[in-house]
């Protein structure tokens, strides 16, 4: 199930404050500035940076590359 449009149009990155993108079939809010990655479990934006996963070259080239890849913020 893919966050609510609301959601996204607000969501940001805690520490840059800016866009992100969203993967629905990863479950991740994905910062390609920034290389990390944030969870969404059950439908819920894990935003902790403490919590962000480091994310590989090879991921971030899939990720950064998705056609499916929704960014967040107002349109």
């Amino acid at each position: 199930m893919a966050l609510d449009a609301l959601l996204l149009s607000i969501l940001e990155d805690p520490e840059d404050h800016a866009e992100l993108l969203y993967i629905e079939h990863a479950e991740i809010l994905y910062n390609p500035r920034r290389r990390v990655a944030y969870a969404v479990r059950d439908n819920i934006p894990v935003m902790l940076p403490d919590e962000a996963t480091p994310v590989s070259d090879e991921q971030h080239d899939a990720y950064a590359n998705d056609p499916t890849a929704v960014r967040t913020g107002a349109p």
